[in-house]
């Protein structure tokens, strides 16, 4: 039966409207795969998705790891021009090779590196490497790697002093590095306040002053009383090895509480490089000498 103008008018109303709708219906679906700017999800939705998923192995991988250290420590570390050199920088680069881990190593100075490493996960720094001694006490503070170096302290005095061992240092004047296991040590020997014992912000402040007479001995670590001697051959100094009182200590990289996952991630690349040839040529480059590893690779 043919349909009146008013009936076709609804009907052509009405079509108009179905199309008008499955228009829409197919925008919707073009939406979902690549919809315009204005269509798309607004940033804080998008910052919101992605912080809910968890992190891609690629994502990981672009992490870099800012390591805080003290270069005014030589031969371990220090600056030549604008560039840090020494033995715990290339140390820890072939560990963070090893681990597969990008990095970057900032020089901070001493104190302000454990400021920093002090305020655990807020802390601006992943680690830090310094050649900084493992202690029961520093343990309370911060978390350590497994052990990638040994060291012992050293007494440095001039030539035709008295000085045999570190007892003999009593009754002088004695330079340290200060918040160093040579000032502990010192403290043990001659007492914490006694004026004589001399505390500097680095080895080197502390060598220039037995350099100018104002001190009888320093007592630092031993890598950097050779190469200081090295380095001075025609100072005439003398160098002491005190067994009896200097007992060994191992250094470790450094991590502030509460932000320690990368220990994880260190300390097998640490136990594969430090019982590597690699860890010997960097080891004489850097002290001199070929190293004696026996101890450091059973170290936990």
């Amino acid at each position: 039966m043919r349909k009146s103008a008013k009936n076709l008018s609804i009907l052509a109303f009405i079509l108009v409207f179905v199309l008008a709708a499955a228009g829409c219906g197919k925008k919707e679906e073009n939406g979902a795969g690549g919809a315009s700017p204005s269509e798309s999800a607004s940033p804080s939705e998008s910052a919101s998705s992605s912080a809910s998923a968890s992190p891609s192995a690629s994502e990981e991988s672009d992490i870099v790891y800012k390591v805080a250290t003290d270069a005014s420590y030589a031969p371990m570390e220090s600056m030549d021009k604008d560039k840090i050199v020494g033995f715990d920088v290339d140390f820890l680069d072939a560990v963070m090779k090893e681990a597969g881990l990008k990095y970057e190593l900032v020089n901070t100075g001493w104190d302000p590196m454990f400021a920093d490493l002090d305020k655990g996960d807020k802390s601006a720094y992943y680690a830090g490497i310094s050649a900084v001694s493992i202690t029961d006490e520093r343990k309370q503070s911060y978390e350590f790697s497994i052990p990638y170096f040994e060291s012992k302290n050293m007494i440095l005095v001039k030539e035709g002093s008295p000085v045999q061992n570190a007892l003999d240092l009593k009754g002088k004047k004695v330079a340290v590095q200060g918040a160093t296991t040579a000032e502990d040590l010192m403290k043990g020997i001659m007492g914490d306040s006694n004026a004589n014992l001399k505390r500097f912000d680095s080895n080197t402040l502390a060598l220039l002053e037995l350099e100018n007479n104002g001190v009888d001995a320093v007592v630092a670590d031993f890598a950097v009383v050779q190469a200081y001697v090295e380095k001075n051959p025609n100072k005439k100094f003398k160098t002491i090895a005190d067994k009896e009182n200097f007992t060994p200590e191992y250094y470790g990289i450094i991590f502030p509480k509460g932000k320690s996952d990368l220990k994880a991630k260190l300390d097998p690349a640490i136990e594969k490089v430090r019982a590597s040839d690699e860890y010997k040529e960097i080891y004489k480059k850097w002290i001199g000498v070929e190293p004696d590893t026996t101890d450091l690779v059973n170290t936990k």
